[in-house]
Parts: structure tokens; sequence; C-alpha cells
């Protein structure tokens, strides 16, 4: 017997979901350009018995300018298409920067420094 993970059959639109902040990812500045500061480990516990005494606890992620304008938009309660619209100056309307700003959404859920969340579940 093959056990099969359940999926679910409604389906949500990237451009209508609203991306929120991770609470374990603070934003530092470098000048015009964000610094995403967040834990190592997840548990203190951990890095306070496998972190050398040299290194910090916290890892740093310099974004560069388009990043650090789709990171400034993304305050829990625009959604995607918002923020897209946003950034057409930013872009220079250029042809690609819709998928492009959607990519990058896409990689921060992935990264861990946002959740997506559903109109339904954001509200």
């Amino acid at each position: 017997m093959v056990w099969k993970k359940p999926t679910s059959s409604a389906k949500v639109n990237l451009l209508e979901t609203i991306p929120v902040r991770s609470n374990h990812v603070t934003t530092e500045w470098e000048g015009a350009c964000a610094v995403l500061a967040f834990p190592r480990f997840k548990h203190a516990r951990v890095w306070h018995r496998l972190l050398p005494s040299h290194l910090s606890p916290t890892l740093h992620a310099r974004l560069e300018e388009h990043g650090t304008a789709v990171w400034s938009l993304i305050d829990g309660h625009r959604t995607v298409q918002e923020i897209i619209e946003q950034l057409a100056t930013h872009f220079n309307h250029e042809a690609s920067y819709p998928s492009r700003v959607a990519t990058y959404i896409m990689q921060l859920q992935k990264d861990g420094f946002i959740r997506l969340l559903s109109p339904s579940t954001a509200g």
C-alpha cells in the first residue's frame, strides 16, 4: 500500500497572497541597503554548545538595491500584486520585473525570511 500525502484542492494565487516578515528576522541598515539579521541556529541551547566562541550567533544577509525595495514594501498588509505595482517606477517599467519580484518573494519564503498568507487567513 502506498501512502500519498493529501493535497489541498484550494489553490492560491501568489499575487493575492500577503507576505509577512518572519519574527526571527530583524532589519538593519547599511546606507540605503537593508541587512537581514537572523539566528544561526533555531534554538539558543544549540549555539551555546556548538558555536565556536569567535563566531556570532547571528547571520547577516545584505540585500542589494532591488531586494531592499521589495523588502521595504513587505509590511504584512500589501499583497504581492500591490508590491509589484508600487515597484513599477523603481524597475523603470521593465517587461520582466513582475516575474522577477514574484520569484524574489518566493525565494524569501523558501529561505524562511517571510511567510505568505492567503487573503482568507490574513484578516
